[in-house]
């Protein structure tokens, strides 16, 4: 991995453990263990430097992704839901960090456009794969179910970083809605 890798990486650290106020030139270089100034050397502003970490943890959450795709292929809606559990338990626990950096800048696009085009481009791209996977478990409508399931999934997930539960058992709530959205194990 490279330095700019080193230093994006380092400033979803600060987003993730500390917010978008934690994200400073000097702190991304403390955090990536570089010489001082070479954040700014490769990022003049804190917007693009922003901006790039929208990229960069794109590419982490679909490496995160091709992995699991890589495992397994969800063919029904049984199984699409204990997928989408995995990976909200993943979310939530091996990839904290990660996720509550990607939720801190959804929040930070409200208020800077050009973040917000970013995310839609990377969002894109996620959709795009999810339909296939709808697809293959059996929906019918994955253009219409795709949105419905991955707005519950944020929300769910959102809900557990911010309120965590020992209890946490995303596959209670995430299988009835895909079992009624996907026509449950009947194929109705």
């Amino acid at each position: 991995m490279g330095r700019r890798e080193d230093v994006l990486d380092a400033a979803i650290t600060l987003l993730g453990t500390g917010g978008v106020r934690a994200v400073t030139h000097r702190a991304v270089d403390a955090e990536a263990g570089v010489p001082a100034g070479a954040t700014s050397n490769l990022f003049r502003t804190r917007d693009a430097l922003l901006e790039a970490v929208v990229d960069r943890f794109a590419a982490r959450e679909k490496a995160n992704w091709d992995e699991l795709a890589a495992r397994t292929v969800p063919a029904t809606p049984a199984e699409l839901a204990a997928v989408l559990a995995d990976v909200a338990l993943a979310a939530v626990g091996p990839h904290r960090t990660l996720t509550l950096a990607r939720y801190v800048i959804l929040v930070e696009a409200a208020h800077h456009p050009p973040l917000r085009d970013r995310l839609l481009a990377a969002g894109t791209r996620v959709d795009t794969w999810f339909t296939l996977w709808l697809r293959v478990a059996g929906s019918t409508h994955p253009e219409r179910d795709a949105p419905i399931l991955m707005n519950a999934y944020t929300g769910l997930v959102l809900h557990e970083l911010a309120n965590p539960d020992p209890a946490f058992d995303p596959g209670r709530r995430l299988s009835p809605l895909v079992e009624a959205l996907l026509g449950g194990t009947d194929g109705s």
